[in-house]
């Protein structure tokens, strides 16, 4: 075993500075302002390339992500109730669900859960 990660541990470190050697060796030196622009058939872009985008979009995004990942998180102890002690469960249960409550009450109290234009 202690040969096993010794060896995955010189071959990652060897991985490593292949990759990082690669990258210096081969990167772009020079920028071209022609490559950086954006291409619209050939003709200069009647308007600007970028679309303005709400930073509540964003929040709302990250909100649902960390609220989906709490129910991966709890699913996994509905299987093992049984086998654990129920005050264990219950600890283990309520704690990321007290701390997520904590996250919305703070989004809440700053206005971001708010909509404006």
């Amino acid at each position: 075993m202690l040969m096993f990660t010794c060896l995955t541990v010189i071959n990652s470190s060897i991985l490593l500075i292949l990759v990082t050697l690669m990258i210096l060796l081969f990167k772009k030196s020079h920028l071209q302002m022609e490559k950086n622009s954006p291409f619209e058939c050939g003709f200069e872009p009647m308007e600007s390339a970028r679309i303005p985008f709400s930073i509540h979009f964003f929040l709302i995004g990250i909100m649902f992500l960390v609220f989906d990942i709490e129910i991966v998180l709890i699913m996994p102890l509905m299987l093992i109730s049984t086998l654990i002690n129920m005050k264990v469960l219950l600890i283990s249960s309520f704690t990321p669900i007290f701390i997520l409550l904590w996250g919305l009450f703070h989004e809440w109290n700053y206005q971001s859960l708010n909509w404006t234009s």
